[in-house]
């Protein structure tokens, strides 16, 4: 069995949800603890990937990201190539999928805060950037962990997206999923018997790590 699509897919797991932890948890604090107008709208937006199929986040973001779209023509002008059919470019397109599933657990977790430890943090003189460092996030390590893994997971086994944005490229975007689509599409089933079985051991560990943490 050809082990570079899990190790692709792990790869792109581990990149995706380091990246979506640094972006979400701020975001989370920007949702969770300020008030501005159209914040309604930001949440509706950021949501917007859990309602719509996945192949019709992959289409908008295929034009985005070619050659004719904003984001593919500023990348190609600065860097020299295209964006589509690249590891980088699954990686964008799969933060962008991914995004909701970091927020919600991190965001759940911020608001079950006690509203006194904010508030004593800036009675001793805290600024908001280290009460969020010293304060929020040691308070929330687990749902932000819960949401780390939640996006780790999602992220090994998303397909849509990333078949549409990366094509099947080997040993640059053919990753597990679309190994054992095309794996079935050939009858390899040994092929796709392995792939699948590898997924199951690791899903199901992570899983209970995160009932684990939303219990406590």
């Amino acid at each position: 069995m050809e082990f570079m699509p899990l190790y692709l897919s792990a790869k792109l797991a581990t990149i995706a949800t380091i990246v979506l932890i640094m972006i979400s948890a701020p975001l989370a604090y920007f949702l969770v603890f300020l008030k501005w107008p159209g914040k309604s709208f930001v949440e509706a937006l950021i949501s917007l990937p859990i309602a719509l199929p996945p192949t019709v986040i992959g289409f908008y973001l295929l034009y985005i990201m070619g050659p004719r779209g904003c984001g593919g023509a500023v990348w190609e002008k600065i860097f020299g190539g295209s964006l589509l059919f690249t590891f980088t470019g699954i990686v964008i397109a799969t933060v962008i999928y991914s995004l909701p599933f970091a927020m919600q657990p991190i965001k759940a977790a911020f608001e079950k805060l006690d509203v006194r430890l904010r508030e004593n943090a800036y009675v001793l003189g805290l600024s908001p950037v280290a009460t969020f460092f010293r304060v929020i996030v040691p308070n929330s390590i687990n749902g932000i962990t819960a949401g780390a893994i939640l996006v780790f997971l999602h992220s090994m086994g998303a397909f849509g997206v990333i078949l549409m944005v990366g094509g099947s490229v080997t040993g640059e975007t053919r990753v597990a999923s679309i190994a054992i689509y095309e794996a079935v599409e050939t009858m390899d089933y040994k092929t796709a018997w392995m792939l699948s079985l590898a997924f199951l051991p690791i899903s199901y560990f992570f899983l209970l790590v995160v009932n684990k943490l939303t219990r406590n």
